[in-house]
């Protein structure tokens, strides 16, 4: 029995899917762009990739299109660690690769948390089984910082190069939009939904001595909070409104 032209399509992307060529969280061409690659109306198109769907190779999300499906890597909140030690945790491969490294006047948020007027800012991507996984951008002290080398912040993290026992972090999770800049980077429509965390992290003796912002594609990741002893109110542990 003939196949029809929406399960030729699917087959097609299937294939595509299983050879590699579309890594799981990857986002797929927009229904636009496979309509005129197979010569095949958009309804079409979108037949075959439900088909897909129904079989659990692709998802959709509103503001991101379609996508090779991919179960979110979970990062635990309840302790301080590193996206390398996360991902490990989840079986999967790091990198990083650093975009931006260079001493610069502190951004006004940046001077209020660590008190300092120049900082050591640098900006990488880190990747995970070769694909965009988040946008990270640390500053850092310049008294800590001068030291450094690109090739070491590449290498290893802050935690591990500035020489201070550290105590703790505090970070801060909320929704947004991804930039041009950033969509770019990380492979996904400008506008699309991100995940936006910035954490500052304190020595042992309180003193914060880094700030970081990560940026997340929201469909590549997850937080979890271990929340062990009940209350009686409903709402989650450490929800604020903002204004």
């Amino acid at each position: 029995m003939r196949q029809t032209r929406y399960q030729e399509i699917a087959d097609a992307v299937r294939d595509r899917v299983s050879t590699g060529e579309l890594s799981a969280g990857r986002l797929l061409p927009s229904e636009s762009e496979l309509s005129q690659a197979y010569g095949a109306s958009r309804v079409t198109v979108r037949r075959a990739l439900e088909v897909l769907r129904d079989d659990g190779l692709v998802d959709s999300r509103q503001g991101f299109g379609w996508f090779v499906a991919a179960d979110p890597v979970r990062q635990a909140l309840g302790r301080l660690g590193t996206i390398e030690s996360q991902l490990a945790a989840e079986g999967v491969r790091s990198e990083r690769r650093v975009l931006d490294f260079r001493f610069v006047a502190a951004p006004a948020r940046v001077r209020e948390v660590l008190d300092t007027e120049t900082v050591l800012r640098v900006r990488r991507l880190n990747l995970a089984d070769d694909q965009p996984f988040a946008l990270v951008t640390v500053w850092c002290p310049e008294r800590y910082g001068a030291e450094l080398s690109r090739a070491d912040v590449e290498r290893s993290p802050f935690y591990e190069l500035i020489g201070v026992e550290l105590g703790g972090a505090v970070q801060t999770i909320g929704a947004a939009a991804a930039s041009a800049h950033d969509g770019e980077l990380l492979g996904v429509p400008a506008g699309s939904p991100v995940l936006r965390c910035e954490r500052v992290t304190s020595s042992v003796d309180g003193r914060a001595v880094l700030v970081s912002e990560h940026v997340f594609p929201a469909h590549l990741t997850e937080f979890v909070v271990d929340l062990p002893h009940a209350d009686t109110s409903i709402a989650p542990s450490g929800l604020r409104l903002v204004e």
